[in-house]
Order: C-alpha cells, then sequence, then structure tokens
C-alpha cells in the first residue's frame, strides 16, 4: 500500500516517531514517504494515497510550528473528497488544551471532505506508555482497515 506520513511538530517528537511508524510499515511492505506539514500544500494531497498524520500540540492549545503553514492553507482547502486518513495525537494531559493540535488537523480535513479511517488515537506524556507503543499498533490497525476496504 501507498503511504503517506505527515506530520506537524514543534520539538521534533512528532518527526521522530513519524520516522518510527515508516520504519514498521515499510518493514511490513509498505510504500512509504515521510512529509512534513510545512512543505505540503492541501492540494497536493494525492488521494490515491493513505494519509497518517502524526501531530503534537503547543502552546495553548495551537498547532505546532511546522504545522502552522497547513492550518492556513486549510482555510481555502480544495474538496479532498476520496483522502483517506488516521490521526495520531501527541500531548501532555496535565494540560487543558491536550491534544488540541491533532484535533484542529481532523477537523479541517473531514471539513474539507476527507475521510477518518479509525478514531484519532492520542498519546499522554504523562502516562507510562512510550509514544511508539501506542503509535504502531493504531498505523497497523488503520493500514489493516485501509486493506479491507480495497
Amino acid at each position: 500500500m501507498d503511504i503517506t506520513i505527515l506530520y506537524g511538530t514543534e520539538t521534533g517528537n512528532a518527526e521522530m516517531l513519524a520516522e518510527d511508524v515508516q520504519s514498521a510499515l515499510e518493514d511490513a511492505g509498505h510504500e512509504v514517504v515521510v512529509e512534513n506539514l510545512s512543505d505540503v500544500a492541501p492540494a497536493d494531497l494525492d488521494v490515491s494515497r493513505l494519509h497518517l498524520v502524526v501531530c503534537s500540540t503547543y502552546g495553548d492549545g495551537e498547532l505546532p510550528a511546522s504545522a502552522q503553514p497547513f492550518g492556513e492553507a486549510m482555510k481555502d482547502a480544495p474538496d479532498l473528497s476520496g483522502l483517506r486518513f488516521g490521526i495520531f495525537g501527541l500531548g501532555d494531559s496535565e494540560y487543558e488544551t491536550f491534544n488540541m493540535g491533532s484535533q484542529q488537523i481532523e477537523e479541517m480535513l473531514v471539513a474539507a471532505g476527507a475521510v477518518r479511517i479509525g478514531e484519532r488515537v492520542t498519546h499522554d506524556a504523562s502516562g507510562d506508555d512510550m509514544a511508539e507503543d501506542v503509535a504502531l499498533p493504531w498505523a497497523e490497525a488503520v493500514v489493516e482497515a485501509v486493506g479491507a476496504d480495497a
């Protein structure tokens, strides 16, 4: 399966996690590319590929720096009907704005017609699990769900 992993990050954690997910999916035989949301225009999203989004939250619930240009561009988003995506959020439940960055990206994509596969899954930095221990099963489940629909 052709998969694009998009990440939005402030400190690099989402990028590192996206690369871990990429490695696991490539090991399973998938064709995977990873791109920073800052380098992606919504109109350039390829609806033939599955998109996995890994996004952190920054400040008072804002998008992280690398996702802000994408967020701005989504204000004039093209029709993204046919785009399938899964979304994973990084955050810390010590803050009341827990995982609002991934929630915002999800809402933008859905409003433009994209279809979320599975539920948005979040990682809590204050919890006991490592991010990759939550993200890898999430990514596998999303890919499996899309494969079952094909």
